[in-house]
């Protein structure tokens, strides 16, 4: 069944027309599901500006069968001017805590600076909301979003949005599936194209240029957290993969990586899943703490820490955005440029390059962190 998907990316990708009866059977399968991860989000995730065009042609197709309400939602491009002092500013979460650390706070803090004295509101699941819930300038309102859902369950989730006061900033959200679905008037609405921008460079440096050219502010990656309990850790470590099993190397490796830590005050997060907690138990050395609870409570240990080591998640973002020295093992990578756009900040070590686990061992010497140099 996945095979009726790649023909389908591949025409995408040719930029040819597609058979009508192909898209109706990738649509099919899997309550739509396959048609998302396999053809819709690669497109996303190969940040070519030539496929925004294609995506568009393939979404509003994709809505005429599943949802055809939603047609007069479908966006058509226009240009908003910033307003001199709106009473409410929106800022849609990307759904991904790292893309929300690495993008989306780009946003909140342009917004702050920019209008001092509007309510700022954070439209956005509960745990992208965490991150930035000790900001007293930041307010939230709820958007679950089901990452696993159906296409019909993703698409109404767009649908229950609609935003009649104040302005919209869109990350290229999930919420709007990479602005294709109006939210708001187009005159109030304003989108950042993360796909359509040119040559090298990390989706944080690309978001402030955004910011800087539409509303004449400097902004960065921040976090507003809970305050950590506990003793600090000198490494704090992740092995969440974010729901995309490309990333993880396997057990072997992980334990491997987790004796080169032993004797060092280290502390794991437990993963969110049962998957990701039986691989964390399996690679545990004796004498290294675990993390039981929200991603936020452990952001907050990672941003006290002396040195953050994980794959390409929302951890390594979190330690970007703080500081903190990293070491990132990034595996799966759909395309160059993707991994330029999600790379963060630090040591970043390719997971299909030889000897990782050598490299990794390298970058732990002990004048690390005293000779660590950002690479971002």
């Amino acid at each position: 069944m996945a095979n009726i998907c790649e023909e389908l990316l591949g025409y995408c990708l040719r930029g040819e027309d597609w058979p009508a009866g192909l898209l109706d059977r990738a649509i099919a399968i899997d309550e739509g599901r396959a048609l998302l991860s396999i053809v819709i989000e690669r497109l996303a995730d190969l940040f070519e500006p030539r496929l925004t065009e294609i995506y568009r042609r393939l979404f509003t197709q994709v809505v005429e069968r599943v949802a055809p309400e939603l047609c007069p939602r479908l966006r058509r491009e226009g240009k908003a001017t910033p307003p001199r002092s709106p009473e409410r500013v929106y800022v849609l979460s990307r759904v991904t805590l790292g893309a929300d650390v690495a993008v989306t706070s780009v946003m909140l803090d342009a917004m702050k600076r920019r209008y001092p004295d509007a309510r700022i509101v954070f439209v956005a699941p509960r745990k992208s909301y965490e991150m930035f819930a000790a900001d007293p300038r930041i307010e939230h309102m709820d958007a679950p979003y089901a990452r696993t859902g159906s296409l019909v369950d993703r698409l109404r989730a767009s649908a229950r949005l609609w935003f009649d006061d104040g302005i919209v900033i869109d990350p290229d959200s999930r919420l709007t599936q990479l602005g294709s679905i109006a939210v708001c008037d187009e005159s109030r609405y304003f989108w950042f194209p993360s796909r359509q921008q040119e040559g090298p460079g990390r989706l944080p440096k690309l978001a402030a240029m955004w910011v800087r050219s539409v509303f004449g502010v400097d902004a960065a990656p921040y976090v507003a957290l809970p305050a950590a309990t506990g003793e600090a850790a000198d490494v704090t470590v992740s092995l969440g993969v974010g729901e995309n099993p490309a990333k993880a190397l396997g057990g072997e490796f992980e334990r491997e990586l987790m004796k080169l830590l032993a004797g060092r005050r280290v502390l794991i997060d437990l993963g969110g899943s049962a998957e990701e907690r039986e691989r964390v138990e399996q690679a545990l050395q004796p004498g290294m703490r675990t993390h039981d609870g929200s991603f936020a409570s452990f952001a907050g240990q990672i941003a006290r820490s002396k040195l953050y080591i994980g794959y390409d998640s929302a951890g390594g973002h979190v330690a970007s955005a703080c500081g903190i020295p990293a070491i990132c093992v990034f595996a799966g990578a759909v395309s160059e440029r993707f991994f330029e756009r999600w790379r963060p900040a630090g040591v970043v070590i390719r997971g299909d390059g030889r000897d990782v686990l050598g490299q990794v061992r390298r970058a732990l010497e002990p004048n690390f962190p005293a000779s660590f140099v950002r690479n971002g």
